[in-house]
Order: structure tokens, then sequence, then C-alpha cells
């Protein structure tokens, strides 16, 4: 049998595999888990490697998966019958009252084949307020053959009685050194090409694996920052029909709404790099790609100027995140952009 990755084969958080290896080997498990972080940075794997440590008929120790088995494999590749992974239809979609009630059905009833039933729920950020209150039922009377574990971006974004019912585990981004070593020894990956992945992920190693499998994603990302280039130099009237672009697309589902929140993160990390490079701040910056620009932006600008951009791209995607009109919203940070030329 060929050996397991190390670290139930997670990149980083070896606190976290740690902590949970012993609840699972020492009968001191919780009934539910709050994984909290970012995305990309890990939850759901965590989340499914715990179901292995709980479930594997031939675990190497207590709380150690083999990884390689029959059961292993179907919990990874989320096949099996005691795992229940719920989450909204998409990214910044709503995970419904009714999603959370089917699965109580299931919860009621004793595992089909392994120890425990596990049920994931994935950006419980995402949770309505009543979904979120239909749950506390199940966590306040706990099945001791259930394990929940939910994840989210912080526990700040969950109702309180939610949050108190679980023990939080808080993920942080990794060292972007750490994921670019990843990427070249697992995933062979050229060095120059990893340590790019590995910065624009900002850690992440699920973000900079999934740029890596999907280059649309590292294309659209350069086209995000070619736009931003491009009204950098345009006058008021002339950087306006981009606002009326996206109004139009979102309104005929050409593009959605996270589409654009994509792009202004993207513009976000730019300004982030002009801020911390201006401030000459001995942090490396995100986007690698993107020096010379970078470079210019913080000769041209005053460290107070980089971050009143980055001030005014997160009040826009707070704005946006309240539903606020999407052409007004985009009207009053195209005024505030600073009007030069990174060509």
């Amino acid at each position: 049998m060929p050996l397991p990755p190390p670290n139930w084969g997670l990149i980083g958080h070896e606190w976290a595999v740690s902590l949970l290896s012993e609840h699972a080997a020492h009968g001191s498990l919780r009934h539910a888990y709050l994984l909290a972080g970012p995305r990309g940075v890990g939850r759901r794997t965590l989340a499914l490697a715990l179901a292995q440590a709980l479930n594997c008929p031939q675990p190497l120790a207590p709380g150690q998966p083999c990884q390689v088995c029959p059961t292993c494999r179907r919990i990874r590749e989320q096949a099996y019958p005691d795992l229940s992974v719920i989450q909204a239809e998409q990214v910044g979609g709503t995970l419904k009252i009714d999603q959370v009630r089917e699965l109580q059905r299931s919860l009621a009833l004793a595992p089909y084949e392994g120890r425990f039933r596990v049920a994931v729920f994935l950006r419980f950020e995402e949770a309505t307020i009543q979904s979120q209150n239909a749950l506390l039922k199940t966590l306040e009377e706990p099945n001791p053959q259930v394990v929940l574990v939910l994840t989210a971006l912080s526990a700040e974004n969950l109702l309180p009685t939610i949050v108190s019912r679980c023990e939080i585990l808080r993920l942080r981004s990794l060292p972007v050194t750490q994921v670019r070593e990843a990427l070249e020894q697992r995933w062979s990956l050229p060095p120059a090409r990893a340590a790019l992945l590995a910065h624009i992920s900002e850690g992440r190693p699920g973000v900079a694996l999934q740029y890596h499998l999907q280059p649309e994603l590292l294309e659209q990302r350069q086209a995000w920052l070619e736009e931003l280039a491009l009204l950098l130099p345009a006058s008021r009237l002339e950087r306006f029909p981009f606002a009326e672009k996206w109004e139009i697309d979102i309104r005929k589902k050409i593009r959605l709404k996270e589409d654009l929140r994509g792009q202004l993160v993207t513009w976000l990390s730019l300004w982030r790099d002009v801020y911390l490079t201006s401030s000459q701040a001995p942090v490396a910056i995100t986007n690698l790609d993107w020096q010379p620009q970078i470079q210019f932006l913080a000769g041209a600008l005053s460290p107070a100027r980089a971050f009143a951009m980055l001030r005014r791209i997160g009040q826009t995607l707070e704005l946006l995140h309240k539903n606020m009109n999407t052409r007004l919203a985009l009207e009053v940070l195209l005024l505030e952009l600073p009007r030069l030329s990174i060509q």
C-alpha cells in the first residue's frame, strides 16, 4: 500500500490537523466545528480529511486515516453515503432552509456504513437567517454519531447562537514560500510559475491550484488588470461606459455581480501592492507580473493617495454587497481613480 501524504494531505495548518486528529483518536470529538478563513485556504480539504479520520476502516494509527482505501477515496470524491456536503448553488448564492431541513432528516438515521455521519456546510455565511436558525435544533440536540463541520469566511458572518455551539478553528493564509514549494514538489510546476501563482493567490493553496488547473482564470485576471490600465489615463466621460456596461450585463444576466466583485478584488490587490511599494514596506507584493506598473504608480502617487484608492474600492465592494445601484457605485469609484498612464 502506498504511503499516504503527511499532515492529512493538507498544505500547512499542521496545528489544526494535530488538534482534530487528537479529537478523533481520543474520543473527544465536538459535535460541531467551524472552520473560518478565506476561500481557498484549505477549509473544505480539512473538513473532508476529518471525515476520513472518523470513518477510515484501516487507519494507520488512531486519528490517522490511510487516505488510500475505498472509503477514504470516496470521501475525498464526496461519494460516501455517510457524508453530506451542503452549499449554495453558486458562490455568492443562498443556502436555503429547505436544504437544511432535508439534511436534518438524513442525520436522524444511523450511519449507513461508517462510524459517523459527517455533514459539511460549505460557505455557511451564505445561509439565510432562517437556514441558520433551522440548524440550531441539530446543534442543540446533537446525535452522538453525527459531526457537523461548517466553513465560513469568519465567525462574525454567522449568528452568535451558531458560533457559540461550535469549536472554532481559524485558518489563515500560508506563507507564500510554503505554497510555492508545494506547487513545485506536488504538482511539478516550474519555479517561476509556482512563485507567480503562490503570490497572486496570496498564500491560499486552493486558489493557487485553481489558477494552475484553469488557465482561463489567469487570462481573466490579466484582462481585469488591463482594463484598469486603460481606465487610468481616460477622461471622466470615457470612464463612465465601463460602469454602464456592467449595469447592463448584470441586468441581462450576461455577467454576474460576483464577477464584478472578482474584478474589484483583483484591482484591490494591485492597489495594495502600490501602497506597500509607495510606503517602502518590507512586504512582498502580490502581482509579481505587474511589478513595473506597480513601481510606476508607487512613484507617481503618495502612500496616502494609494491608501485612498484601497479604501474606495473596499467601500465599493461593501456597497455592492448591500445591493447598492451597480452603476452609481462604480461611477463614484471611477471618479476617484487618478489620471495617469501605466501602459
